[in-house]
């Protein structure tokens, strides 16, 4: 675990860190580095799977605060000791291994101790209003599967896997070697069984003695109401089995939201551009405004300028949890007419003539404004 990165710092927030400061960040981030974005490119797939690594841990309360504890290792499913305070899994067992034994320790190490399944990963991509008012989705995934024909023992139909003789089924073998201290003991992985205390004789011929097969399968999910881009689904104990007698591993599903022809999301607001005639910016109109709920009237008043924006309280994204909903902004954008006729012409003229800027403030302002610049120069 050397090799990991500090989460805090992938994220790019400080330690201590609230819940929407590292919501915001993860989202920026997994924007960036998202495989979609980066077909084929290894180095983004590796960091957006860093991005959700950290993101899982660091908006979780239980493993923020073990990860703050103990670093990497409080919260990696492989490692635990029992009152040591260390996630599930930790073996002393191998730390002897790695250095030949040590005076006899490690002579109960945990090789046989069930392990923990791993994770499956999947993306899925739905519409902008599956997002917002949530949806059932089948995915398909392929996870390993105990074998039918052997039941998961790795042995042929008949028979059975056998106790290791060498090792006792321990799954390890200590040697002793005299020094000028005395008599060092070393504990190894079995050779013969290579760890697993059982040798098997006669292998499955549809497993080839693994115990497990690749199944297909395909899962229908709840996809919630409000899910944003980006954000990912944990459906606990639906990934790869455990090992003896280990939990199953979890299957992580990343939502990505499909760009919309109108709508912009922001959080659960919802924004949209709606181009309006100069006549109706000038005189004031009543226009229809499409929402996620239908199609809604608004009167815009005389003398909207461009670039003004109208709010519809309530017709957002519904909160992904709780009721309520966020709002829809309306961004007046002024359409000036083309190709116009000469009579058009003669006539929009005219009424320049007559209102000689009087009816136009700013430019008024900025023409006096520019006069005393001018003033100034001379």
């Amino acid at each position: 675990m050397a090799d990991k990165k500090d989460y805090y710092e992938v994220l790019g927030v400080q330690k201590g860190a609230g819940d929407d400061e590292i919501k915001k960040a993860y989202r920026k981030e997994a924007k960036k580095y998202h495989p979609d974005l980066h077909p084929g490119d290894k180095q983004a797939e590796a960091k957006f799977k860093e991005i959700n690594e950290a993101y899982e841990v660091l908006s979780d309360s239980e493993k923020s605060a073990r990860y703050d504890q103990y670093g990497h290792a409080g919260v990696d499913p492989n490692f635990n000791a029992g009152g040591s305070g260390f996630g599930g899994g930790f073996d002393f067992g191998d730390i002897f291994d790695m250095f030949g034994g040590f005076g006899g320790f490690g002579g109960s190490s945990r090789k046989n101790a069930p392990k923990r399944g791993a994770d499956i990963r999947k993306v899925i991509e739905i519409s902008f209003e599956e997002a917002a008012f949530g949806c059932k989705k089948k995915i398909n995934i392929a996870k390993q599967e105990n074998c039918k024909s052997c039941h998961g023992t790795g042995a042929r139909a008949g028979t059975q896997p056998e106790t290791c003789s060498r090792c006792g089924g321990r799954g390890q073998v200590q040697t002793q070697t005299r020094t000028p201290l005395g008599y060092m003991t070393n504990v190894t992985t079995c050779p013969d069984c290579h760890g697993t205390g059982k040798i098997i004789r006669e292998p499955c011929r549809d497993c080839h003695g693994t115990g497990k097969i690749r199944t297909p399968k395909t899962i229908e999910i709840d996809v919630p109401q409000g899910i944003n881009d980006g954000q990912t689904m944990q459906l606990s104990g639906n990934g790869e089995p455990g090992e003896r007698g280990g939990p199953n591993g979890d299957l992580l599903v990343t939502v990505r939201i499909k760009p919309h022809e109108i709508y912009r999301r922001e959080d659960y607001d919802v924004y949209i551009d709606l181009p309006v005639t100069f006549v109706q910016a000038a005189l004031g109109a009543t226009v229809k405004v499409p929402t996620l709920y239908g199609v809604v009237e608004y009167d815009i008043p005389e003398g909207t300028q461009a670039g003004s924006v109208f709010r519809l309280r309530g017709k957002g994204i519904p909160y992904i949890r709780g009721k309520g909903r966020g709002d829809e902004y309306v961004n007046i954008e002024v359409e000036i007419p083309k190709n116009l006729t000469n009579k058009q012409k003669n006539l929009l003229r005219e009424f320049e003539a007559e209102t000689e800027g009087k009816n136009y403030k700013k430019q008024r302002g900025f023409l006096d404004k520019m006069k005393e610049i001018l003033k100034q120069e001379d």
